[in-house]
């Protein structure tokens, strides 16, 4: 495996390239060691992007439709001709295999695929001889859309895409443990988006109040952690910004009585430990009968086996190490709580020798709730197996949280899975799969889980004020 040579991406700031006021090491996270220093935005520099974003925003938001879902479109093929580069550094930053991360930016473009075509008609409330009353939908203004380091290109498109089809202008500030291949995607679509209408700017912790502060800055949309998430709202009250909030989850899966485990023990793994189990929606506590906790945990076992660990840059890889030392440090700790507690470390996989953030695949079992690898978010590649002889209480358990992005049923009877489906408290219900997420669909949380939803005409709208137009005949 031999490491690549990188050119250093910069800020881009009212369509220019631009050197930052410091410097941001990127750490490899399947070595623990930096890679890369890429540029730092000062909080001045920011003020010269909100600046610049508001410039634009009048000639952008005048831009039909049309045009302005061109412009999306013409970014797609942009992002079609760096794909390559572009997988590179996301594996290089995230950890993920270059195969994995080729399907994250594929996916991204789903975005363009559904907004790129999608109407955004007024509304007709009245149309009579007395008069006419329409609904229509403004763009809100400037976008700030701070991303997570799960899914760096992804959560910057699901931002990205419907923002500027609404008529917004937006500035994107990723993660500082994943800035690299955003700022690549902000430098290379200049050349087909005006100047202003994208900008991208990474930075350390003091950038984020600044952007979610600046009064201006009309909206915020953030994928995160929920304590952050409420730093955010707090920092965008203070202007009464809109705000979109994704933020983490806690997702319960309930395993029916009915269920064939070896049937469905590959895509019960799966919903777990994709991505190294970093994902915001995977499936994080699985409550399974009684009668079947052996026969389950093997399915699952079974599957944990086939799973190579290592560099994403590495040929037969399919899971990668955990993206941070902080993340890291937290999987570690709340997996030593529940062995500590008397849990079982049913599986545990193999992980490389050497440095790096590694944490073996790993299934526990004999714990319960008022654990916190139960009650907690772990996001890395542990799952915690519990049972149940009730179906109801195994309902009541799953929605006692303050979490309530997804959850899922597995059953061959769909009507008996949908019964229980309808019963969980939670943004999106999944039956016999865990997660989907698609640009036609919407995606939110409930709970404290987060506010509003992406993807779909929902997510779609949430970019826009309402103007309702009120014609006396």
């Amino acid at each position: 495996m031999v490491t690549p040579t990188l050119t250093i991406p910069q800020l881009t700031i009212g369509g220019r390239a631009v050197a930052g006021a410091g410097t941001l090491p990127v750490i490899d996270p399947s070595t623990g060691e930096p890679f890369i220093e890429v540029p730092a935005a000062s909080t001045a520099q920011l003020d010269e992007a909100v600046e610049a974003a508001n410039r634009a925003l009048p000639a952008w938001k005048a831009t039909p439709l049309e045009k302005r879902q061109q412009v999306v479109r013409d970014i797609a093929e942009v992002i079609k001709a760096n794909i390559d580069e572009l997988a590179l550094l996301v594996t290089m930053e995230q950890g993920k295999p270059l195969a994995n991360a080729r399907g994250e930016i594929g996916a991204s473009l789903r975005q363009v695929d559904f907004f790129g075509s999608i109407s955004l008609d007024p509304e007709i409330i009245k149309d009579d001889e007395t008069g006419r009353v329409e609904v229509r939908r403004d763009p809100i203004g400037v976008v700030g859309a701070i991303t997570v380091w799960n899914y760096p290109i992804l959560a910057a498109m699901f931002k990205l895409i419907p923002g500027l089809v609404a008529g917004n202008v937006v500035i994107v500030k990723p993660s500082p443990y994943t800035p690299v291949a955003t700022l690549r995607l902000g430098e290379l679509i200049q050349d087909v988006v005006p100047a202003g209408v994208v900008q991208v700017v990474a930075g350390t912790d003091e950038l984020g109040p600044a952007l979610t502060g600046h009064p201006g800055v009309h909206k915020i949309s953030f994928t995160g952690s929920v304590p952050t998430g409420k730093h955010v709202m707090s920092a965008s009250a203070s202007s009464l910004k809109r705000v979109t909030l994704e933020l983490g989850g806690n997702d319960a899966g309930i395993v029916l009585d009915d269920v064939d485990p070896a049937a469905f023990g590959k895509d019960l793994f799966w919903a777990a430990f994709s991505n190294s189990g970093q994902v915001c929606a995977a499936l994080k506590r699985l409550y399974v009968p009684e009668s079947k906790l052996d026969a389950i945990s093997e399915a699952l076992a079974a599957e944990a086996a086939t799973v190579v660990v290592g560099p994403g840059l590495q040929e037969g890889v399919n899971a990668g190490p955990v993206q941070n030392k902080p993340q890291l440090d937290r999987v570690r700790q709340l997996t030593e709580s529940a062995l500590a507690a008397g849990g079982e470390a049913f599986f545990t996989g193999e992980v490389p020798d050497g440095p790096g953030y590694w944490f073996p695949t790993t299934i526990v079992r004999g714990v319960e709730e008022g654990n916190p690898l139960v009650d907690e978010e772990p996001f890395g590649p542990v799952l915690p197996i519990l049972t149940y002889t009730d179906l109801d209480d195994a309902v009541a358990r799953a929605n006692n949280t303050d979490y309530g992005l997804g959850a899922s049923v597995w059953s061959p009877d769909l009507d008996r899975a949908t019964a229980v489906a309808e019963r969980l408290e939670a943004g999106s219900v999944w039956v016999n799969q865990h997660p989907v997420v698609t640009a036609t669909v919407p995606f939110g949380g409930a709970k404290q889980s987060g506010i509003g939803v992406e993807g779909s005409l929902n997510g779609l709208l949430a970019y826009t004020n309402i103007k309702v137009l009120s014609v006396k005949r």
